[in-house]
């Protein structure tokens, strides 16, 4: 019975999605980039950076994004092409390979709901950038206090219009389809955000003082390496940043064509978002310190630590390069959006057999519905620290542990070695199963004994 309802759904993933298909992979990578690339690029990794051995760090970062490009995204695109559908299909898919199809289903809700609760809180926040463009624009930003106009996010339904216009726009994109959507606006806004990103750090390489941010940067500080935090620290960083949620991911794979070589794509996928992280770093620390203002990481950097720094420079730079960085932000906020309703949107409607606009209506209104009474800065935080810290890792667990030990490896492995011209490399196998698979459960717990990682 479970290899008849296996071959049912690979037959139905062998046939184009019902929402469309990616229509070339440069397309599927900048989408993933786009969902890979969120705040944690911007507001953490630079901070990390430099606060846990500068390049120094980059050791073990680039280690883990390599280990979890290579093996923990490559499963999450590959169950999502083999299945033909995302997250609850995909479960389904592991477990029915065991006669326990359903069960699967039931545990797919887990990174399910990971992926609708971190987009309840990053919609409130990406409105709170929103706002905050629209205060650079209006000079509001800069008239009280450090921090004063941060301030105003700490009551309840404190940024309503700008969450309202944030979910809206996202449900907008994705009603539109796959190519028409999701693809077509990843491909507009992430070389957007690569650009103005890259203008801002080419224009701070010539502040005074810029050369102190550089040093906090890149100046190897070799004895950070002994600290068991650097490795837990540049561990939950790569991991987080990469989207491995057991969710977001598949939903992508499910819309990739065979002949796409998904190690090759998640490698590239990872080294964009990498990219994006160091050039966060690089547009961000050497203004910091040009200006004198505290190192912070988290909100704080974004929300208060640069608007110091913006409201510091002469009139009208400071409202010019203000509005381009928040922008720049916007864009990376929204392109991850889109990839956390599209895993939800698309197993809603799968699951209950519903048209595609109802299904993302009815995930920017459950969004927009909770979020609205989590707008008070306290409130959403402590909701993104309980998603980020118990849900979003134990989803993660299950999609590693069902993709290659449920489903099993070698059926997995078929997969990923379609669209390649050599066949994967005998130690991928062993390196899924037993490095990968244990380091989602080292994520897990060092979430809670850190009270978060990522």
């Amino acid at each position: 019975m479970a290899a008849n309802t296996n071959k049912d759904i690979r037959k139905e993933g062998e046939k184009s999605h019902t929402n469309g298909n990616f229509s070339s992979s440069l397309g599927f990578i900048i989408s993933c980039v786009g969902s890979a690339v969120g705040l944690g690029n911007i507001w953490m990794f630079p901070y990390r950076l430099g606060e846990y051995g500068g390049a120094a760090f980059l050791i073990p970062y680039l280690l883990f994004v390599f280990l979890f490009g290579w093996v923990g995204l490559s499963a999450e695109f590959g169950i999502g092409r083999l299945s033909g559908t995302g997250t609850l299909g995909s479960y389904r898919y592991c477990f029915a390979n065991r006669g326990k199809g359903k069960l699967g289903e039931i545990l797919g809700w887990i990174p399910l709901l990971g992926s609708l609760g971190i987009a309840i809180g990053y919609a409130v926040i990406v409105g709170w950038v929103v706002c905050f463009c629209g205060g650079a624009l209006t000079d509001q930003l800069f008239s009280g206090e450090p921090g004063a106009y941060f301030s105003q996010m700490k009551g309840d339904f404190s940024s309503f219009p700008w969450h309202l216009a944030v979910v809206a726009l996202v449900c907008i994109v994705l009603i539109t389809g796959v190519s028409k959507g999701v693809e077509r606006v990843s491909k507009v806004l992430m070389p957007l955000f690569f650009l103005l990103f890259l203008v801002l750090a080419i224009w701070v390489a010539f502040l005074p003082q810029a050369g102190e941010g550089y040093a906090f940067l890149f100046v190897p500080r070799w004895e950070a390496l002994l600290r068991v935090d650097t490795w837990v620290m540049a561990m939950g960083q790569a991991f987080f940043s990469l989207s491995i949620t057991g969710s977001g991911m598949i939903v992508y794979g499910a819309y990739l064509d065979k002949k796409t070589d998904i190690p090759k794509a998640s490698m590239r996928t990872a080294a964009f978002d990498t990219l994006a992280a160091l050039l966060s770093g690089l547009a961000i620390m050497p203004a910091v310190f040009s200006f004198g203002v505290p190192v912070d990481s988290g909100p704080s950097l974004i929300f208060i630590t640069l608007p110091q720094v913006f409201g510091q420079m002469q009139a009208p730079l400071g409202n010019i390069f203000a509005v381009v960085f928040f922008v720049s932000v916007v864009f990376a906020g929204i392109t991850s959006l889109i990839n956390m309703f599209e895993a939800v949107t698309e197993s809603w409607q799968m699951r209950f057999r519903i048209n595609r606009k109802l299904a993302v209506l009815l995930c920017g209104g459950i969004t927009f519905l909770i979020g609205m009474f989590l707008e008070a800065e306290p409130k959403v935080g402590s909701w993104m620290d309980f998603i980020s810290i118990v849900v979003v890792p134990i989803g993660a667990v299950l999609g590693a542990v069902s993709i290659y030990y449920v489903l099993g490896y070698s059926k997995i492995r078929s997969e990923l070695e379609l669209g390649r011209e050599k066949p994967l490399a005998r130690c991928f196998g062993i390196t899924a199963k037993y490095i990968y698979v244990p380091l989602t459960v080292l994520v897990l717990i060092l979430g809670f004994i850190y009270q978060g990682i990522g």
